[in-house]
């Protein structure tokens, strides 16, 4: 399979599973919106809650690497440049959802 079309397959498939994953999250960012401190640690000590928190936050920087690495393709046009680029916004996607999971996993 051409790697073209692999990064095309990966970007609709989590693409759509973010789709119900942000409106689970915009739900319960409205029913915890109002409410206190205690409340939102709560909300993510919940082992469902962290769960699906990880899982959205690991798609959604999947879904915005693969768009973003979209973009360097097209507009970029020297190699080494949109090879460091890439690299950069790779390394940012595993390095920031990791970061955040570590943190709620203390909560």
């Amino acid at each position: 399979m051409i790697i073209a079309t692999k990064k095309w397959i990966f970007l609709k498939v989590s693409g759509v599973l973010l789709v119900p994953l942000m409106l689970w999250f915009i739900l319960n960012l409205i029913a915890i919106y109002d409410k206190g401190y205690l409340d939102v640690i709560n909300f993510f000590t919940n082992s469902s809650s962290k769960f699906l928190f990880s899982l959205f936050i690991i798609d959604a920087y999947f879904f915005s690497a693969l768009s973003i690495s979209e973009v360097f393709e097209d507009y970029i046009q020297n190699e080494q440049i949109k090879n460091v680029a890439n690299k950069l916004l790779y390394v940012s996607a595993v390095a920031i959802p990791i970061i955040t999971i570590i943190l709620i996993s203390k909560l």
